[in-house]
């Protein structure tokens, strides 16, 4: 009836485990009471669970990406507590729960941390951006965030029934084979990642079509924002790369399930078809995650500095090349695999070339920044923050590129990675966070919390990955559970204190909000452009209408809004308004992302009745939204014209300008 299901899938292996579980059970059932006890259902469905607008869509994923955030960095800081106390003993975690902390860690960090966030600030912006009213698929944008929460749920839900994988987050064969793994771990893992990765497929083909069809009259590609040119080399790298993953996790579940040998050595398959897939979406995965941040550093330092960007083409042609790049550098991560003196050599002259079109990125914001009226905001901050942390991380890249390197496999690599990882994608996002935040909601965000919360993570990235440099150097492997070298502990201590650091900068993030809306009266934005912003986002009211523009605007230039305030054309009124069409609420993205965690569950445990349902209710779902003609509204104009009316822009205006 239940499948593998029983009383021993609780977590009665560890105190520590059983603690994580009811807190995850008990945070859960407070948030519901809270709604309940508020009296909010109606409106959180009405309003927010069964919208289509792309802006509170893009609100759940950055929602999303903050409470799996949280959930995450608990990970990491008991990795780093687990290894400063673990000198010639076992610390306070049996090899099997650090084991799986280190897997949960990275595959949350990576689907759901970086991939919800960057896809929050896609939505949030990117149709504003180019003059649009909406995606070109809202359903399909639903669809997408249900499903990326639903990945996030299986990952959560394995902390309280089951366990989580302990193969690592690329779940190598054969540790991830059923004869070395039999639990349900594994399975955890291959069903959240093909969940979501589906969601991120739909995403990708979105924003693809959304920015090349959707753009506002007389933008040609070459005006475009670079956030929006960012969004669009993303969405193509999405499009290229997850398919290679969602195969290698299918074929890996055929493995497990069907007892097939896609990936098993002596059986007809080969353990390398699998790390080549893995990589071969791996790899570019990274550039996903950064070219995101780039871009809202480059509206960042254009709007701070007060300048135009300095050479906009050569940072559109340095996206594109690093977009092309990053499909062809994969094989760096093995070259002891076995291919050729030539093969090796392609791929070892190929992996450094990347940091050619990124150093330009670098060099073309810091000239924007020469001479220019620069203000240290909280987003110009992290900024400031990723180009100096980068350029660090980035360096050592070109090391671990070398083919004879001996640094793989040890704690240089973790360093290198979060290195990257931290100031290149996560900074990025903050920033954007910061920056866009009144646009989302209508009030600025609290400076001084702001400051504090950059200040910890810039010191914390530091104090917890500058010694790990030194360990890699010092042969100290990766993922270490114990460790019997005293001459690592003391690195490792100052690495727990980085971490603290880092916690201190997530908790200044928490308060940071709540002070804000606290004093959300004296934070409010009195004008749709709080920062006198340069491109077409700033050109709606804070926050926006459903339809984001009464009347879509004609681009004559780069940094269209910029140029309009320098016209004396910006926020003026039209002469008449005209009905809008925009689509209707569905319920059907919810269910659709309820059916699919159902159906995984299911097939995690092998309930294969609840499967049934599952997958049915799936189908019955997709198959309705195909006979669901007409599905919009329409808004009169002079609701418009009433709605416009209350929303007046008041735009600052930029230097020359007429008065």
């Amino acid at each position: 009836m239940l499948g593998k299901l029983t009383i021993d899938a609780l977590p009665f292996y560890s105190g520590i485990a059983m603690g994580g579980a009811l807190i995850t059970v008990f945070g859960a059932l407070g948030v519901v009471a809270l709604i309940t006890w508020l009296g909010q259902w109606r409106y959180l469905w009405t309003e927010w669970l069964t919208s289509l607008d792309h802006k509170k869509i893009g609100i759940m994923y950055v929602t999303w990406a903050l409470i799996m955030l949280v959930r995450g960095f608990i990970d990491a800081m008991m990795m780093r507590t687990q290894q400063a106390v673990a000198l010639d003993s076992h610390g306070y975690l049996p090899p099997d729960h650090f084991d799986q902390i280190f897997t949960s860690h990275a595959t949350i960090m990576v689907f759901f941390v970086a991939m919800p966030f960057l896809v929050g600030l896609f939505n949030v912006i990117v149709p504003q951006q180019i003059g649009a009213r909406d995606v070109a698929f809202p359903f399909m944008n639903s669809v997408s965030l249900w499903l990326t929460a639903s990945g996030a749920a299986l990952v959560m839900t394995s902390l309280v029934i089951g366990k989580f994988s302990t193969a690592g987050w690329n779940a190598y064969p054969p540790y991830s084979e059923a004869q070395f793994s039999p639990g349900v771990g594994v399975d955890y893992w291959i069903w959240a990642i093909l969940v979501s990765g589906v969601g991120s497929m739909l995403t990708g083909i979105n924003f693809i079509v959304t920015i090349v069809k959707r753009r506002a009259p007389g933008m040609r590609l070459m005006m475009m924002p670079l956030f929006t040119w960012t969004a669009l080399c993303t969405s193509i790298l999405i499009v290229f790369a997850f398919p290679a993953l969602i195969v290698a996790a299918a074929l890996l579940g055929l493995d497990r399930y069907l007892g097939m040998h896609f990936f098993t050595d002596g059986d007809g398959g080969d353990i390398r078809n699998y790390i080549n897939l893995f990589w071969i979406w791996g790899h570019p995965e990274v550039y996903i995650l950064i070219l995101p941040a780039f871009g809202v550093y480059s509206e960042v330092v254009a709007t701070f500095s007060g300048k135009r960007l300095f050479g906009y083409e050569s940072l559109v042609y340095a996206a594109a090349a690093i977009t092309v790049l990053s499909l062809s550098v994969w094989l760096h991560h093995f070259f002891t695999m076995g291919a050729s003196h030539d093969v090796n050599a392609f791929f070892g002259s190929v992996a450094p070339l990347i940091a050619v079109p990124t150093g330009v990125t670098i060099f073309d914001w810091l000239f924007t920044m020469y001479r220019g009226r620069v203000q240290f905001s909280v987003p110009m901050l992290f900024t400031l923050g990723f180009i100096v942390t980068f350029v660090i991380g980035g360096m050592t890249g070109v090391l671990l590129a070398v083919a004879p390197d001996l640094m793989h496999n040890t704690t240089f690599l973790v360093a290198h990675f979060h290195n990257i990882m931290i100031p290149g994608a996560l900074f990025g996002y903050f920033a954007g966070y910061q920056y866009w935040f009144p646009k989302a909601f209508g009030i600025r965000l609290e400076e001084k919390w702001g400051r504090r919360a950059f200040w910890a993570w810039i010191v914390g990235v530091y104090l917890a990955f500058v010694p790990l440099y030194i360990l890699g150097f010092m042969g100290m492997p990766q993922r270490l559970q114990r460790y019997y070298v005293a001459g690592w502990q003391p690195y490792l201590i100052v690495a727990e204190f980085g971490a603290l650091f880092i916690l201190c900068g997530i908790a200044f993030l928490a308060i940071q909000l709540a002070v804000s809306i606290r004093d959300r009266a004296a934070l409010a934005v009195s004008t749709g452009d709080p920062w006198n912003g340069r491109t077409l986002e700033w050109a709606t009211a804070s926050p926006p209408a459903a339809y984001n523009f009464a009347v879509i605007p004609h681009v004559h230039g780069i940094d269209a809004w910029w140029a309009m305030k320098q016209a004396g054309t910006a926020g003026h009124r039209p002469a008449r308004f005209h009905d809008i069409i925009m689509p209707d609420d569905s319920s059907a993205g919810v269910v659709l992302g309820a059916m699919s965690f159902v159906f995984a569950f299911a097939m995690i445990w092998q309930i294969w009745w609840l499967a049934a349902v599952g997958g049915l209710g799936t189908f019955a779902v997709v198959l309705s939204q195909t006979f669901r003609h007409h599905a919009e509204h329409r808004i009169p104009a002079s609701e418009v014209e009433a709605i416009e009316s209350r929303r007046t822009i008041v735009p600052a205006l930029a230097p020359g300008a007429p008065t």
